[in-house]
């Protein structure tokens, strides 16, 4: 068969699902995915709208069934799907009890292998009971860990004559590598879903399969662990709020110039107000590219002011943030360096030398370690935990690819409460 472009609409508004769909049908999509959330958001109606709207298109409905596998498959099929995907890890009943029901109402049943361990052995297994194509599949979760389905699929692929499909953040830079290394469905959503415009998307993606080469795509891309400083420097502070869940933020330190955008591994220090000893011993410690984040417990006394920014910049440092005072704001002003603070106050206090460099501090009301990420903008400051960085990074890139989707579909004439449907989704109280 030929290599197959499905579309994965893993949305959760249907009148935008089709919306893009329609779009994505222009540039070429071969198959329409009504994706998992998209069908617990809008039930089996999605899938009879989309066959309304795509008569002749392949409409694969994502069940992710793991019980009564002939039920859900017949009511997918009376839907209008022509594929109905279940789980791997369902025990073998229900994948047999789907499969006759596939058999009875003329479809054909997808078996997707996420969660399942040792994948090329439930493959084997699968293609014996005999259904009709497997799907090797790297979740949106797995994904923002840097996780990559092209080993398994390789594994797969020479141990099983049945088509296999592949999903997993598969974009026109990497849709080529996957089709090479044997998939005969390429699964792919946000690359298409999120992207400004879908009908160009498909058709760079389509031109990738067809050629089987990189197209460069203008989507974010994975970061890995040594790239973050450039994926950090690619997001707001409230994209990275909203991919920790509205956590991560200082309250009450705001910046002193506006129109920075600050990124870099802290350096923590700790004093007492006032005392402005161990911030200056910290510029000489810091490594270049670091942030300076000082605890002074929102003591309203001046540890910092022209002489350190002056300091600090020329070392290199990538910008400094305090729960305490700043003084000097005109000159510091014109030095243009980063400096995010609670305070400005004239008055200074005296280099006691109480604190240390280094220990794990308060910030803001948020625990700060040395090496955790920072970033800083004009709407305020937040701090990456440096274990989870690389998954924060890409879960805030996600964000904003998400919030530029929206933004195209209000350009076209819609509000942002139409487009979301904020209505349906407001939470229901009593």
């Amino acid at each position: 068969m030929k290599t197959i472009l499905q579309v994965a609409l893993d949305l959760l508004n249907g009148d935008r699902a089709i919306n893009i769909a329609k779009d994505a049908v222009k540039g070429g999509g071969d198959w329409l995915e009504a994706g998992t959330p998209l069908i617990k958001s809008e039930g089996m109606d999605i899938v009879r709208k989309l066959r309304e709207t795509f008569p002749d298109k392949t409409i694969v409905a994502d069940m992710k069934t793991m019980d009564t596998g002939a039920f859900e498959t017949e009511m997918a099929a009376k839907a209008g799907a022509d594929i109905v995907v279940v789980l791997a890890a369902s025990d073998d009943t229900t994948i047999k009890d789907a499969l006759k029901s596939a058999r009875k109402y003329s479809v054909k049943l997808m078996v997707d292998l996420i969660g399942v361990q040792d994948k090329v052995k439930r493959a084997r297994e699968l293609e014996k009971i005999g259904v009709d194509y497997l799907c090797i599949h790297v979740g949106i979760d797995e994904q923002m860990t840097g996780k990559k389905p092209i080993d398994v699929l390789k594994q797969i692929v020479k141990n099983v004559d049945i088509p296999v499909a592949v999903a997993g953040g598969i974009n026109s830079e990497t849709a080529a590598e996957v089709v090479k290394a044997g998939a005969s469905i390429i699964i792919v959503g946000g690359a298409i879903t999120k992207a400004k415009n879908v009908t160009l998307a498909t058709e760079m993606i389509k031109k990738a399969i067809s050629e089987k080469k990189i197209v460069k795509t203008n989507l974010f891309k994975k970061y890995d662990k040594t790239e973050l400083k450039k994926a950090f420097s690619l997001v707001s502070t409230p994209n990275i709020s909203d991919a920790m869940h509205k956590t991560g933020v200082m309250k009450g330190i705001r910046p002193v110039k506006l129109g920075f955008h600050m990124v870099g591994r802290a350096l923590t220090v700790s004093t007492i107000d006032g005392d402005w000893a161990k911030p200056i011993e910290a510029i000489d410690k810091a490594e270049k590219g670091t942030v300076i984040v000082v605890d002074v417990k929102g003591g309203e006394t001046a540890i910092w002011g022209e002489l350190a920014t002056w300091s600090a910049k020329l070392k290199g440092i990538a910008g400094v943030v305090i729960d305490g005072a700043v003084r000097d704001l005109d000159d510091i002003v014109k030095i243009d360096f980063p400096i995010f603070c609670r305070h400005i106050s004239p008055n200074a206090g005296e280099p006691k030398g109480f604190g240390e460099i280094g220990a794990e501090i308060t910030c803001g009301g948020q625990t700060v370690r040395t090496g955790d990420w920072v970033i800083g903008d004009d709407s305020g400051v937040v701090v990456v935990p440096q274990e989870i960085a690389q998954e924060i990074a890409n879960r805030a890139l996600d964000v904003k690819e998400h919030e530029n989707r929206i933004r195209e579909e209000i350009k076209k004439g819609g509000s942002l409460g139409t487009v979301v449907k904020v209505k349906k989704w407001e939470k229901k109280i009593g």
